[in-house]
């Protein structure tokens, strides 16, 4: 299992980065499209649509509201919208904490529903971090953080983990590795704050900025292995190799990005 998923690592992390750095604007928006499509496919299965049609029409659904957000999204009103989101991550968490104990989450329409506020969001936030200054290094960032707080807490939690962090939810994951990965994303603040050149207020802004990013970004993992627990299912599909589907990768990402971006907006890049 490790080496497969050593292998399908490391094929994914230089397509993301080739994909923000070597594809041109709309290339990069076609590819997170693409993304969140899959994700979508995957989701509808946590929300209790077996049957292939209508997964397919839950999928069409999502694809409709992108191709709106093409059409019509101007982004004057992202950073709201973007804020409700985030905030909308508390319920989640308290959803999280609660569990097993069954919420208003528990239908499937309900669930359904919130695949589109999870999923949704990245597009907006990734388009608004691209029309940015620094637009592909926040990204960048965005993804370092992500991917930091899953590899820190990995290796962390081999090596020094004893105490579960959330054991009814996701049994294999611990405090230790928590800290772990939540100081992966400390390294990654610091490294940015010093390479954006930023006055010594706005370091430490953007250092704490990217630990709350990491934060979020394991409630993330841990809400979707609390609807796949819910779901019966280990893993969203079998798409990715050691990793599961896309969703299992990108479940981080689709709390992180939200805040992240609010956050971003309050520092005065040069």
């Amino acid at each position: 299992m490790f080496k497969a998923r050593l292998i399908t690592a490391a094929v994914l992390a230089p397509l993301a980065l080739f994909v923000l750095f070597g594809l041109s604007d709309r290339y990069f928006y076609y590819f997170v499209d693409l993304a969140l499509l899959l994700a979508a496919w995957e989701w509808a299965n946590l929300s209790g649509l077996k049957e292939i049609l209508p997964r397919l029409a839950y999928t069409a659904m999502t694809a409709v509201l992108l191709s709106a957000m093409h059409w019509f999204w101007d982004g004057s009103s992202a950073f709201w919208v973007l804020g409700v989101v985030a905030a909308f991550w508390l319920l989640i968490l308290r959803w999280v904490i609660k569990y097993p104990d069954i919420g208003s989450w528990a239908s499937g329409n309900v669930r359904a529903l919130i695949g589109f506020v999870v999923i949704l969001p990245v597009w907006p936030a990734l388009q608004l971090l691209k029309i940015s200054g620094q637009s592909d290094a926040l990204i960048l960032m965005l993804l370092l953080l992500v991917w930091g707080a899953d590899v820190g807490a990995y290796f962390a939690g081999k090596s020094l983990g004893r105490n579960k962090l959330a054991p009814a939810v996701s049994p294999g994951k611990t405090r230790e590795g928590l800290y772990g990965g939540l100081a992966t994303c400390l390294l990654v603040g610091a490294g940015f704050s010093i390479w954006f050149e930023l006055e010594p207020i706005a370091q430490v802004y953007l250092i704490a900025l990217a630990f709350v990013t990491g934060l979020i970004s394991v409630l993330g993992d841990l809400f979707e292995s609390m609807l796949k627990r819910h779901r019966g299912i280990k893993d969203s599909s079998q798409l990715l190799p050691g990793h599961g589907g896309v969703l299992d990768r990108i479940d981080s990402l689709t709390a992180a990005a939200p805040l992240f971006v609010v956050g971003i907006q309050f520092i005065p890049f040069s």
